[in-house]
């Protein structure tokens, strides 16, 4: 049974010949069809509400296909009975669904086949447990001889593609879905693959839809549901994102339906959710001690008697629960390697009341920033990265990222590269956060990447913590080798004594840190002594002074350490005026980007972890006015930020442009001198 889900109008003949197609193919549910079909529809009418109906009807026929390794296929199908309306693509390729402020065209979606198709595959996607969809798009028209000539589109929609989709090949009929014809096009479509700078523009486009999502979660929340403090909602987001993640086959994720807005004791909707919490927690198989500590910060807060309490039918706990799923759902379902909660954070502080000192000290790094600091700290496959005021945990976000992408380009071995992967999440990544809600975000960031929070610790770095690899083993001292920072500002030494205390406890290894550029300067000499009495500095780098525009008005300083090796007066330091890192950042609410890379920064960021590594050979978009070789006296502490010296000597062009100068000067004289003279002749 191949279901008919939209009844929009197009040329009969187009219809005619898809239904044709499907019916000479048989192309039907192959399996649990009635409970597969109820599924599929069911995504698809969450989107189709969702966008009030903006996006045209939902797709014309639905199909659910089985390869030989019994993996299911939804299919998609939408046709439009007009010649020019198969597809509409942005200027980079891609299916053009998202108009520049990365909201959703629906203009196009409704217009076009197989946008409308993407756009729905997408839903499945977001609301269902499928992470490959097929999307296609139908079009036709008569040719001067009453002939129907049909147009289709065929695209990969998934999980690894980030929803964006990837046409398959061309095709003149549906026969491929054939059952005889239909492994080798499975086969077909998963030999697709994107290039790395295509994914990568996939990421940037998605991670702008984030903030784009976030924001009108966060002002939604914010403005209609009263007496939610901003912890509450940090709760409640990672608690809702947990429960809907499931576990394939083990614990299913919580949908909307289940939460039933009930009063009974025992079987509230923060009952229920607690409960998959558990259940999820259990399955991931994290330490007893951490997964204790998760459930009791979110219970609190689950499960209390406001947020649960049941008017007009609901309760505030299921209407936060739907915009959380509604808004993020398709982000995290299709797998972001990106500092999501950072990101989510970022944003809650439009409306926390901070002070700018307290603002200093929690803002969120960058993603770009956090990738420098791991490639200066010289992170791969094999080093143990820690990070003493991790925050949402986005330096170890960037340096996980960095060590599976070295795995995977340096192991042949699927199984080999499977442990490894196994072992980078559970075992070489540590950090520690002292505020409880920041925490939270910590955990559900690792959790979502897949798990890196075995070691994500919720304890005072300075105070409580010794050394120690954490829930996983509290014996063993973890051994690090790469040391990532950006520490809260009003500490000690302007954050350098967060430091300090790393570097005492590493044997070997580089660091990088941001930081406050005072600390090198004079606010932090005697931190910056002590570090040097066993710690090499390598680079000092002046970062743009608009780096946090909007959340943070601080100059900003990258310093790069050779650990376990004491500075000598004779060492270099590589002294880096970063100033112009590419990018133009504004502040502006409703814009639609930024950030904009105006002036090759990507390129340029390269070209900084070159110079700190490689030296002067490696000068192309930088001057050797920003770039200088110099060195700093051990026993000072407050020589750490350099720049080039001038040199004020007189060149011979010095010479020959005053002298230049002087002589048009004179001229000029002469000329209105003899003017004058015949003026008085008169």
């Amino acid at each position: 049974m191949v279901t008919r889900t939209g009844t929009q109008s197009v040329e009969p003949n187009v219809a005619d010949a898809v239904n044709s197609w499907l019916k000479k193919y048989k192309i039907d549910y192959k399996l649990e069809q009635e409970s597969l079909n109820s599924e599929i529809d069911k995504a698809l009418e969450e989107y189709h509400s969702k966008s009030g109906g903006r996006g045209g009807n939902r797709p014309d026929a639905k199909a659910l296909l089985v390869d030989k390794c019994l993996k299911k296929w939804p299919i998609l199908i939408e046709y439009k009975g007009y010649k020019d309306k198969l597809i509409k693509l942005d200027a980079d390729g891609r299916i053009a669904n998202q108009k520049a402020d990365n909201t959703p065209n629906y203009q196009n979606i409704k217009a076009y086949a197989v946008n409308g198709a993407v756009h729905y595959a997408n839903a499945v996607l977001h609301y269902t447990s499928y992470t490959d969809v097929i999307a296609i798009g139908v079009t036709g028209s008569k040719d001067n001889n009453g002939k129907l000539i049909t147009e289709i589109g065929v695209y990969y929609v998934s999980k690894s593609n980030l929803g964006f989709g990837q046409e398959v090949g061309t095709y003149s009929d549906l026969s491929f879905l054939k059952a005889e014809n239909f492994d080798a096009f499975v086969e077909k479509v998963t030999n697709l693959h994107l290039s790395d700078e295509e994914l990568q523009k996939n990421k940037e486009k998605r991670e702008a839809e984030i903030d784009k999502s976030l924001t009108k979660l966060n002002n939604d929340i914010y403005t209609e549901e009263k007496g939610l403090g901003e912890n509450d909602r940090v709760y409640l987001v990672a608690a809702s994102i947990i429960a809907t993640l499931g576990v394939p086959d083990k614990v299913a994720p919580l949908e909307k339906d289940d939460l039933k807005c009930s009063s009974e004791n025992g079987a509230t909707d923060g009952n229920i959710m607690v409960r998959k919490i558990k259940a999820f927690l259990n399955e991931k198989a994290l330490p007893e001690g951490k997964k204790e500590l998760i459930i009791r910060t979110l219970q609190n807060t689950l499960e209390n008697d406001n947020i649960n309490k049941v008017e007009n039918g609901e309760t505030q706990l299921k209407r936060v629960f739907c915009k959380i799923v509604d808004d993020l759902g398709i982000y995290y379902k299709i797998g972001l390697t990106t500092d999501f909660t950072g990101k989510l954070f970022n944003e809650m502080y439009r409306w926390l009341g901070f002070s700018q000192d307290k603002l200093n000290d929690v803002v969120l790094t960058p993603a770009y920033v956090a990738q420098l600091l791991v490639k200066l700290a010289r992170v791969n496959k094999d080093s143990y990265v820690w990070d003493f005021a991790t925050g949402s945990a986005g330096l170890l976000v960037a340096a996980m990222n960095e060590m599976l992408l070295d795995a995977k380009n340096s192991i042949n071995s699927p199984e080999a590269l499977l442990q490894k992967e196994l072992h980078i999440k559970s075992q070489q990544l540590l950090g520690l956060e002292i505020l409880p809600s920041v925490y939270m975000l910590a955990i559900l960031n690792m959790i979502l990447m897949g798990d890196g929070s075995s070691n994500i610790l919720n304890k005072d770095s300075l105070k409580d913590y010794t050394g120690e690899y954490g829930f996983s083993s509290t014996v063993s001292k973890y051994p690090a080798d790469a040391f990532v920072l950006n520490p809260p500002y009003s500490a000690e030494g302007n954050g350098m004594i967060f430091v300090e205390k790393a570097l005492s406890m590493m044997k070997k290894g580089y660091a990088a840190i941001i930081i406050q550029g005072s600390s090198g300067t004079g606010k932090a000499t005697g931190f910056n002594k002590r570090i040097l009495a066993r710690n090499a500095l390598l680079a000092s780098i002046k970062m743009p002074a608009d780096l946090f525009v909007g959340k943070s008005s601080v100059q900003t300083y990258v310093y790069v350490f050779r650990v376990n090796e004491a500075h000598q007066k004779d060492d270099v330091v590589k002294f880096i005026d970063f100033s112009n890192d590419g990018y133009t950042r504004t502040n502006r609410k409703k814009a639609s980007c930024n950030l904009r890379d105006t002036d090759n920064a990507k390129e340029r960021y390269q070209e900084l972890v070159d110079l700190v590594r490689y030296g002067k050979s490696k000068l192309q978009y930088f001057t050797e006015k920003e770039y200088y070789e110099g060195h700093i006296d051990p026993q000072n502490g407050a020589d750490w930020n350099q720049s080039a010296p001038v040199d004020t000597r007189p060149t011979l062009a010095d010479f020959k442009k005053t002298i230049g100068d002087y002589l048009a000067w004179e001229v000029s004289n002469i000329l209105k001198s003899g003017t004058e003279d015949e003026s008085l002749g008169k």
